[in-house]
């Protein structure tokens, strides 16, 4: 399992759900956006994809 995870700067709201509820602790809060700081802990849940505003949040699993 090889996680990419993308934050879409100009479609995220800043509302910090990603944060809170992301499994990994993925995601941190930087200046109002969320950012990618621990992409390896992403356990491909998805959760921060359904909880974010549409296309927000890119996950994609890079292993064939």
């Amino acid at each position: 399992m090889k996680p990419q995870v993308i934050v879409v700067e100009e479609k995220c709201n800043g509302c910090s759900l990603c944060v809170k509820l992301c499994p990994g602790e993925v995601f941190e809060l930087v200046n109002g956006k969320a950012r990618v700081v621990r992409e390896e802990n992403c356990v491909l849940c998805y959760g921060c994809v359904v909880l974010c505003d549409p296309k927000a949040i890119i996950v994609r699993d890079l292993d064939p």
